[in-house]
């Protein structure tokens, strides 16, 4: 590590690194990781030399931040981007009013060209395949902004691709953001929006995923909405 803590670059010269993902189907990157330049040359040496599936949010997005080649570069089929709009601008040098204005052209040009699955957050989340297929979250309110909300979609995303990736793995990315989702929806019935923090969501999941299977019982039709 770095003399403030961060992870270093010399965790992968040492192979220390290759051994803790052996075996692993997922490797989430990203919360709490810091812009420190060892660390975001580690993010970026990750994408180059590893395999696994990726999900990539908060710093490990921020070690992208003009060094967008590495996504080309990268040696993992699958990876997955999960943004919020000031994010999104970051990478592409742009505002995120910008972005929130054109949300679904971002997230699918984004998407195709760097061949990866987007998961722009925000009201209404949109999910981006590689093949140009946008998917609009239905569930989900404002209370999801606060601290800690995107960390807790950043590991129900990396468990939906452990579990349900490969050829399924849209489906599994649109699985996770709906759940967590409806988590907080769930969560802010009980206490209101406003005080809605990220350990609600989590206690809130197990009523989620209930509510979802018994939906699934009664045939309700699905409620995604999907952007031609």
């Amino acid at each position: 590590e770095t003399e403030s803590g961060a992870v270093s670059s010399q965790a992968l010269d040492y192979g220390r690194f290759a051994k803790l993902v052996e075996g692993k189907t997922v490797l989430a990157m990203g919360p709490g990781l810091t812009t420190h330049p060892e660390t975001t040359a580690f993010v970026r040496a990750v994408l180059e030399q590893f395999d696994l599936p990726l999900v990539l949010d908060a710093d490990a997005l921020n070690a992208l931040v003009g060094q967008l080649e590495a996504l080309r570069r990268r040696r993992a089929r699958h990876v997955v981007l999960t943004p919020h709009p000031g994010e999104m601008g970051r990478l592409l040098g742009t505002s995120s009013a910008e972005v929130e204005r054109r949300r679904v052209e971002v997230a699918q040009r984004f998407a195709r060209d760097y061949e990866v699955f987007v998961i722009l957050k925000g009201h209404r989340t949109l999910v981006a395949a590689p093949d140009g297929q946008v998917y609009v979250n239905p569930t989900g309110n404002p209370g999801l902004a606060s601290g800690g909300a995107g960390d807790v979609l950043t590991g129900l995303v990396a468990a939906a691709v452990a579990q349900w990736g490969g050829a399924a793995l849209g489906d599994a990315l649109c699985l996770a953001v709906y759940l967590h989702g409806l988590a907080g929806d769930l969560a802010a019935a009980a206490q209101g929006e406003q005080a809605l923090i990220a350990s609600d969501v989590i206690e809130a999941l197990p009523r989620a995923w209930k509510a979802l299977g018994e939906k699934i019982e009664r045939d309700v039709p699905g409620s995604y909405y999907v952007v031609p």
